[in-house]
């Protein structure tokens, strides 16, 4: 089956496939943060053409994933599979990379420097959509920037036709909100889209982001829509249980960061169950849970697999039904906000 496409909110006539590839873990191996579970070029190859078959044409970058390897490796495949015309890429800009003092943050110099170096990397004139990866103040070991000062490099950015759209990621709704309306007051481009962090087991975000960006016309494109394999069954039932390179690496200590809820496995048996019962994997239901939701664009998923990729592709055709939903979502108590921990 192919995927849909979709409309990146309603502030922007851009098309995207119903689903983003996350590009966390292509690059070289052990390079960056997440460099002992990374798949190399030859590895990644299979699965971009598998992607691009199946009607797949976003993906999303950083330039931190691999300290800039992950940029190279999908910017060279992307190149050979498809003309520009035909995939939508995104890239973030704001994190460490490097150690010096201004090789991070959201300042006119990082933003400027930061994207040159990205579309070098990816080899590309433009990327569709540039995202800050996080709010100019909510960025580890930087110097906090004036909003003012962010937001015009920003803009600079668009106009100089080296991005053509603008995005958000994980940051108070009230920031997000003075963001768009300092933008709006200055006649400065606006962000169109929230990478959010959102899934059955951290859903903070219902309270006042999603609600601000369906409000707003904002598209919703939640990272980490799997809870890094919790909601699969990688974990079977405990972090110390893990079953994958991902959930037994190094990388396990930032998902103990991430995911701290009483409940969190036992939603996630939930998950199982309804996924038991349809015949489908417990990866499906997690996913289908989001997709389902109307506000609800173009969820990231990362995979290692063609097999994982079938999968979340079949997924987007699962109807949960209203009680499904229901048993899913029971379980789930209040957790203290990640960014107020520095955490997300």
């Amino acid at each position: 089956m192919r995927l849909k496409s979709t409309p990146l909110g309603s502030n922007c006539g851009l098309q995207v496939s119903e689903l983003c590839l996350g590009t966390m873990n292509f690059g070289i191996p052990g390079r960056g943060h997440q460099g002992d579970w990374t798949l190399d070029i030859d590895q990644a190859r299979p699965i971009f053409e598998a992607a691009i078959e199946r009607g797949l044409y976003y993906f999303d970058c950083a330039d931190i994933y691999g300290l800039g390897a992950s940029e190279e490796v999908v910017g060279r495949l992307l190149r050979e599979l498809l003309p520009r015309e035909q995939y939508v890429l995104t890239t973030k800009v704001s994190m460490p990379m490097g150690r010096g003092p201004n090789e991070c943050g959201l300042s006119r110099k990082h933003i400027i420097e930061g994207v040159d170096n990205s579309l070098r990397r990816l080899g590309v004139d433009y990327v569709d959509q540039l995202i800050i990866h996080r709010h100019p103040h909510g960025i580890p070991a930087s110097n906090p920037a004036p909003i003012e000062e962010s937001l015009e490099a920003l803009h600079d950015v668009v106009k100089a036709g080296k991005a053509l759209y603008l995005g958000g990621s994980s940051m108070f709704a009230w920031q997000f909100a003075e963001l768009q309306l300092t933008s709006e007051m200055r006649g400065w481009t606006k962000f169109v889209s929230m990478q959010n962090h959102y899934n059955l087991i951290y859903r903070e975000e219902e309270r006042e982001m999603n609600p601000y960006c369906v409000a707003t016309g904002v598209a919703l494109t939640p990272w980490s829509p799997l809870a890094r394999g919790i909601l699969t069954g990688a974990y079977r039932g405990s972090l110390d249980a893990g079953t994958t390179s991902r959930s037994t690496g190094q990388d396990r200590a930032r998902t103990e960061s991430l995911y701290r809820g009483e409940r969190d496995f036992d939603i996630a048996e939930r998950v199982a169950e309804v996924a038991d019962r349809l015949g489908v994997r417990p990866a499906q239901v997690a996913l289908a849970w989001l997709i389902n939701k109307p506000e609800i664009t173009a969820p990231v998923v990362g995979v290692s697999k063609i097999s994982q990729l079938d999968q979340l592709v079949e997924a987007t055709t699962i109807e949960l039904s209203a009680d499904d939903n229901a048993y899913l979502e029971a379980l789930y108590r209040p957790v203290e906000n990640l960014l107020s921990l520095g955490a997300s």
